[in-house]
């Protein structure tokens, strides 16, 4: 993806709260993962927008009295990758299973570190996407 990057999350006005722990995951993970640092869109050579298509939780585990005590949380993601004014689309998705306190609810710091995990996923699903059209077009 370059040397420098920028990002952008687009935010969903429904769950605004969500948006910025993704934010913080992605960057993180752009970091981590390309190897690169982040600067300001206009001194970048690549530019990501990242959408968020969801978060969402499912039962994957019960306990031998019906509480489910394993949750899936999935986060889906829109990825433009921008770079010398081309665009290419991704779409990934990350999952992260954590597991709860039967007959309790997720908390909200098991609900932002399961959302943290998954956006952190489904950017390494990007960066296979990423590198497989590179070794595809070479």
């Amino acid at each position: 993806v370059g040397e420098s990057v920028s990002t952008e999350v687009v935010v969903r006005m429904e769950d605004p709260q969500n948006t910025v722990i993704i934010k913080d995951a992605v960057d993180t993970a752009v970091i981590m993962k390309f190897r690169t640092s982040l600067v300001p869109k206009n001194v970048a050579r690549t530019h990501l927008v990242i959408s968020i298509g969801g978060v969402f939780f499912s039962p994957l585990r019960y306990d031998t009295n019906g509480y489910v005590i394993t949750y899936r949380a999935a986060v889906a993601m829109s990825i433009s990758r921008i770079v010398d004014g081309k665009t290419t689309s991704y779409r990934t998705v990350g999952m992260y299973d954590f597991e709860i306190e039967p007959n309790s609810i997720i908390t909200d710091q098991a609900r932002f570190e399961a959302i943290r995990q998954g956006a952190q996923k489904a950017i390494d699903a990007f960066v296979a996407q990423v590198a497989a059209q590179g070794t595809i077009s070479k």
